[in-house]
């Protein structure tokens, strides 16, 4: 479990902010950071990591804390087992894509979950490439593969997939969904998609003015019954059991639908009402 409170005054464009957070993450969760545009989303994954040092409150991670202000106790970055994927994927351009994986690991430690994340991302035929040679989608995949390849406590994303288009940002999605479950970590993506944190969010944290404002399933956090605004897509499969396959914007949706209306290839209102999908054919 990671539990956390952290407070800070932070120097925004508009002026100065009061950033007071809470927050407790099961283990293995997968958690979607939402919010407009300067409100502290960044600076929560940074207090995390340990790149922003909090002017008070706490990190405790499983028994250890990482963070404890009352004793002004801030362990440093380097100590802290976590894994950071930026927007800018920040890889080595010196080395190639295995040694970029690589780079994460002690020297003692074993190779072999380098040759897992090749194989896992569909990078095992780019092992030898340099980075510079690669398309922005496969420098992606080099930046989650090394982020991962330590197994961290806590995987941190920073918008990762905004600057691919949709093709690509849903392919990235499929492989940020398996290795999450495959090591079973625990992770906090910041995303300004509705749909991407549907696809991939266990539980939405709505982050505004420094403060978290709401948390719920993606379902209930960005879909209302009363309000068709919700996600649109094409229905491709219909199960016998009831599941539903719909083609949205970034990707694929399996959702489950009492409704015996609806087949393939129409176009379909997706919202909830509470903790509920429903899908409404137009």
């Amino acid at each position: 479990m990671i539990d956390f409170a952290l407070q800070k005054t932070l120097h925004t464009a508009e002026g100065e902010m009061p950033f007071n957070v809470s927050a407790r993450i099961e283990r293995g969760q997968f958690v979607g950071l939402y919010g407009v545009s300067g409100a502290g989303k960044t600076s929560v994954l940074r207090m995390l990591a340990g790149f922003m040092k909090p002017d008070n409150g706490y990190i405790k991670v499983g028994s250890d804390f990482w963070f404890y202000g009352e004793e002004a106790f801030h362990m440093p970055a380097q100590h802290r087992s976590i894994g950071f994927v930026f927007q800018d994927y920040a890889l080595f351009p010196n080395m190639n894509v295995e040694e970029n994986i690589a780079f994460a690991l002690r020297k003692n430690e074993s190779r072999v979950i380098v040759d897992e994340l090749l194989e896992l991302t569909g990078l095992k035929n780019l092992a030898k490439r340099k980075i510079q040679t690669l398309s922005g989608g496969q420098q992606q995949r080099v930046a989650l593969a090394r982020a991962i390849a330590k197994k961290p406590a806590l995987l941190l994303l920073d918008e990762p997939l905004s600057a691919l288009d949709s093709g690509m940002r849903a392919q990235l999605q499929e492989t940020l969904l398996d290795v999450h479950k495959r090591y079973g970590l625990t992770t906090i993506l910041v995303s300004h998609n509705a749909e991407e944190m549907v696809k991939l969010a266990d539980t939405v944290i709505h982050l505004e003015n420094g403060r978290f404002q709401q948390q719920a399933s993606p379902a209930a956090f960005f879909m209302n019954s009363e309000d068709s605004s919700g996600l649109k897509g094409r229905v491709v499969a219909v199960a016998a059991n009831g599941e539903v396959l719909v083609q949205v914007e970034s990707g694929m949706l399996r959702l489950k639908s009492a409704r015996k209306d609806i087949g393939v290839n129409d176009t379909v209102d997706i919202s909830c009402n509470v903790e509920m999908y429903h899908l409404k054919k137009l």
